[in-house]
């Protein structure tokens, strides 16, 4: 799979140049718009989100940031899918990309082997259905593929994995006591060989 399946790009955060004398709100303002900023802060960075410089704010206990003007200091929690967007957008190149979906939990296409949730689903809308799943979080492309790709990419979860059973016990199961046949299988072909191998006679006997 790793010949044709490209791994998560990493997880470099890029974007625009930041003009200094765009930001009009200082740190210390922005975080007074964030509620939850009274418990305890993470994090802060700053980035350019639809043209204005904007604070990503990481509280001690939320599960997402959220995202302050630096010009206005007014709350904009609707940055988290444009940031999303501009990402992708920039993973390919400029070309205008739509979210299809908000993943909080993974699925047959968005395998528990990615890690990151949550993560929103950006497709180009072109012939070969090429799409990223983009990280807020990590401010990254976490998997990219395409009708292509994700065509392979399911044949070996169909034929390695057995995905097509839905139930995780059964396939779990089934998983186990195939694997377990074999392991029998070769062990009693290793046995055999040497309880049926010709006897080496000696040349003192005859």
């Amino acid at each position: 799979m790793t010949w044709t399946q490209d791994p998560p790009p990493k997880a470099i955060p890029s974007g625009p140049e930041i003009p200094l004398d765009s930001v009009r709100i200082p740190l210390a303002q922005a975080v007074q718009a964030v509620p939850a900023a009274t418990n305890g802060i993470r994090a802060v960075n700053l980035r350019m989100i639809a043209g204005e410089p904007t604070y990503v704010v990481w509280t001690r206990e939320a599960k997402a940031p959220a995202y302050v003007s630096g010009a206005t200091g007014k709350p904009a929690p609707e940055r988290d899918e444009v940031f999303a967007a501009e990402i992708a957008t920039r993973f390919f190149g400029g070309v205008t990309v739509r979210k299809t979906a908000f993943l909080t939990a993974f699925d047959s296409e968005y395998l528990p082997i990615f890690r990151i949730l949550p993560v929103y689903r950006m497709e180009t809308g072109d012939p070969a259905g090429r799409r990223v799943y983009v990280s807020t979080m990590t401010e990254s492309v976490t998997r990219f593929t395409d009708e292509g790709r994700q065509w392979e990419a399911n044949i070996f979860s169909n034929l390695h994995k057995l995905a097509f059973i839905p139930n995780k016990m059964l396939r779990d199961g089934i998983l186990v006591v195939g694997t377990t046949g074999i392991f029998v299988l070769s062990l009693s072909g290793v046995v055999l060989f040497f309880v049926t191998r010709p006897r080496v006679r000696s040349a003192n006997e005859g």
